[in-house]
């Protein structure tokens, strides 16, 4: 008889070293307690701490070297020792961090591969996270202290080095907060300077310096701040969103609060960053970087809304650094969109839905790294954990695989011994996300995968990182099932449209669903990471601040189709006399199915926009999902994603008949047909109101028509709600040309 299992664990173990007996010697007492809690927190096992190593057995040695290179850390083997060597007691928590990544452990199991021989040094200074104590995020404003602490230390454990705090925002408090900001606030710093950790803090100036009184009340509250905070690196001014000051009147005020946070932390230095600044603010601040830098002044911080990290790096002072604060939060209406977002997707999870992102932030990061000193992610809640695990990695290597640096999160936070498997399953987890839902078979591949997992390890149950992994496997799964179900009442309401039977139509759009498996899985789901983390993934239930900032709890019997909007139209056309009702039953029914040789697009829904060509630099402008309602808008839901696309291309047309373009959308709509402006016959400017323009019959000789878009002029000073935007084109074939 083989016993396979048996033979590779009898075969690891003459690589391995056996740390399950082992005592951890070091002077450092933050590092070595550390260690000692985490290794027992996986293995049931206390290692015993000391200052004077053992006479004999297996030993962890910690010491410092200020030879080593700021923040570097060097792990080696000998027969029964372990050393780990940091440049300073910082750099020792990260190699705990290596050690801790490739451990393999279990209960009363702690096993390392021997002949260990590694020196690691961070890339880029500026690792870091903004973790806000408020109520706009969706979990830490329910925090204690003891769990900011928990989760500080394992980011810390992957190389972070900074975490940003916001103890200067003005909003409602949360429901949920266990301490008032200011009390908070301090136990971070604690936390921090404990860690040896940079701490930043997010201070937008939600005023106008001019004002007198409120900018003295600011001034003051920054410097009680100062004061309540045991360790203090920077503030990150940002230049808009909020805030939104001229230049001309921030800086000047920037260097008063430079005064007051310097006078208690003299080192500490003002960041700035030129979000929401067009292009006289932003040359207003490049001039004043040119003619003078005080030593209060940091640099400058690249995020969402600002001006290219390029066009940034060309224009500053050479050795000026740049910090980015990338979005690794947002899913829509954001820095990042998800690419080729499937609209099921934008409309149920909205913006902060357990996002593991770790391919695209990988080759996001691969973008603007060499460009900057590093970054300090924006976050709001833990739903991104994955996301600021992949870009802390690669800020600290960014040569890393993110296969890899799942491995090791999978490793460290979940189960060290399917660690690969893990890690595999949450890269299909960022597949589910890509392209039309109803074609993506591998959503039920990635269920059956995850509820494998679940089968297999059930002692993961109460472990948050997993719930929300799993959750996320099992809501992807439940929504294609329903979309599938959903599209097929829509189909079957329009038939019975066409027939003219209302009842039937009715009867079709209200059928029940039968996915009710996943359902239960969900809520439950979504019940238990309120306990393990305080994830809020309801408005009613939990509190959440807003129903897009991962409220998708409340989301889970939205239609997937246009039931709501269907339901109204024939309500209304019944009122209607009959010729005109049978007429507007016809056009509901059609709407997406104008017939032979005409055509359909639902421009920026990835399923239903078959003639629009992208232009294959991402940079283009990406579809934007609309949140009306707080979700549970009635309107159709093409007119609830827009996009104006790059070019529309038909082809195999008759030039023996008459073709119209018609639209839907809203404002302006400056339709070019192979490069040449055309005149709308109808010009409807509200949402859901057709406009429509003649092809003229000399673009049609060869069959072939190309759609552009000028860009709506005059719209700058509008605000991004109210600019031009289309929803739907049709190419509409008519009659044959006399």
């Amino acid at each position: 008889m083989r016993y396979p299992l048996l033979a590779l664990l009898l075969a690891s173990s003459l690589h391995a070293i056996d740390l399950t007996k082992a005592v951890i010697v070091s002077p450092e007492s933050t590092a070595a307690t550390v260690l000692a809690e985490e290794l027992e927190h996986r293995s049931g096992l206390r290692l015993k701490v000391t200052t004077t190593r053992p006479a004999q057995g297996e030993v962890i040695t910690l010491s410092i070297d200020p030879a080593l290179p700021t923040d570097a850390y060097q792990i080696t083997t000998t027969t029964n020792t372990l050393h780990i060597q940091g440049a300073s007691p910082r750099a020792l928590l990260y190699g705990v961090g290596h050690l801790l990544r490739h451990l393999h452990w279990g209960p009363h199991t702690l096993e390392l591969p021997k002949n260990i021989n590694i020196t690691s040094a961070p890339k880029l200074p500026i690792r870091g996270h903004q973790l806000g104590y408020r109520n706009t995020n969706n979990t830490w404003d329910a925090w204690t202290v003891p769990q900011f602490e928990t989760y500080i230390r394992e980011l810390t454990l992957f190389g972070m080095n900074a975490v940003e705090g916001i103890p200067l925002f003005s909003e409602k408090p949360s429901p949920h907060a266990k301490l008032p900001a200011r009390e908070m606030n301090r136990a971070i710093t604690q936390i921090c300077a404990r860690y040896g950790l940079d701490y930043w803090i997010w201070a937008p100036v939600q005023f106008k310096p001019a004002d007198t009184a409120k900018a003295a009340a600011y001034l003051d509250e920054i410097t009680q701040i100062a004061r309540d905070s045991a360790t203090l690196s920077a503030l990150f001014v940002p230049g808009g969103d909020p805030g939104d000051n001229p230049p001309e009147t921030l800086l000047p005020f920037l260097a008063q609060m430079a005064t007051r946070v310097r006078a208690v932390h003299p080192q500490a230095q003002i960041w700035l960053s030129l979000q929401g600044f067009n292009e006289a603010k932003a040359n207003t601040v490049y001039a004043w970087l040119a003619r003078e830098t005080p030593p209060w002044f940091g640099g400058i911080v690249a995020g969402p809304s600002s001006p290219p990290v390029a066009e940034t790096r060309r224009r500053i002072p050479a050795g000026m650094k740049i910090r980015l604060y990338p979005d690794v939060s947002h899913n829509v209406r954001s820095q990042f969109e998800v690419p080729d977002w499937d609209q099921t997707y934008a409309l149920t999870l909205g913006r902060e839905a357990i996002n593991p992102r770790p391919v695209e932030y990988a080759a996001r990061h691969r973008k603007t790294a060499a460009l900057a000193s590093g970054g300090i992610t924006y976050s709001d809640g833990v739903h991104d954990d994955v996301n600021k695990i992949i870009w802390t990695a690669l800020d600290w290597d960014p040569t890393r695989a993110p296969r890899d640096i799942l491995i090791e999160y999978a490793r460290l936070f979940i189960n060290s011994r399917d660690a690969e498997e893990i890690a595999d399953a949450i890269l299909a987890l960022e597949n589910n996300w890509r392209g039309p839902l109803l074609a993506n078979g591998a959503v039920e591949g990635t269920l059956r995968w995850w509820q494998s997992l679940a089968t297999r390890h059930p002692e993961l149950a109460k472990n948050w990182r997993w719930q929300m992994h799993h959750l996320r496997a099992v809501y992807d799964a439940y929504l294609r099932r329903r979309l599938l179900e959903d599209t097929q009442a829509e189909a079957d309401a329009n038939a019975a449209l066409r027939r003219g039977d209302i009842i039937a139509a009715r009867q079709a759009l209200a059928r029940p669903t039968q996915e009710a498996q996943l359902r239960p899985q969900i809520l439950n789901l979504c019940d238990a990471l309120w306990l393990s983390i305080n994830l809020q993934s309801s408005v009613g239930k939990y509190q959440t601040r807003d129903a897009q900032r991962g409220a998708i709890r409340d989301f889970v019997d939205l239609p997937l189709n246009n039931r709501w909007w269907l339901e109204d139209e024939i309500t209304k056309a019944e009122k209607l006399p009959a010729p005109a009702r049978n007429a507007r039953l016809m056009e509901l029914a059609n709407w997406e199915s104008p017939g032979e040789g005409s055509f359909y697009d639902a421009i920026g829904n990835i399923a239903k926009m078959p003639h629009v060509e992208r232009d294959i630099d991402e940079d283009e402008a990406t579809p934007l999902f609309w949140w009306r309602n707080d979700g549970y808008s009635r309107e159709r839901r093409s007119w609830l994603v827009t996009q104006w696309p790059h070019k529309m291309v038909y082809e195999g047309l008759d030039p023996e008949y008459e073709y119209t373009v018609r639209t839907t959308g809203y404002g302006q709509a400056l339709l070019k047909i192979n490069g040449k402006r055309v005149q709308p016959t109808k010009d409807g400017k509200q949402i859901g109101e057709f406009k429509e323009f003649p092809v003229p019959p000399s673009d049609l000789t060869n069959g072939r028509i190309v759609l552009t878009w000028d860009k709506a002029g005059d719209e700058a000073h509008l605000n991004w709600r109210n600019r031009s935007r289309l929803s739907e084109v049709w190419l509409l074939r008519g009659t044959l040309r006399q």
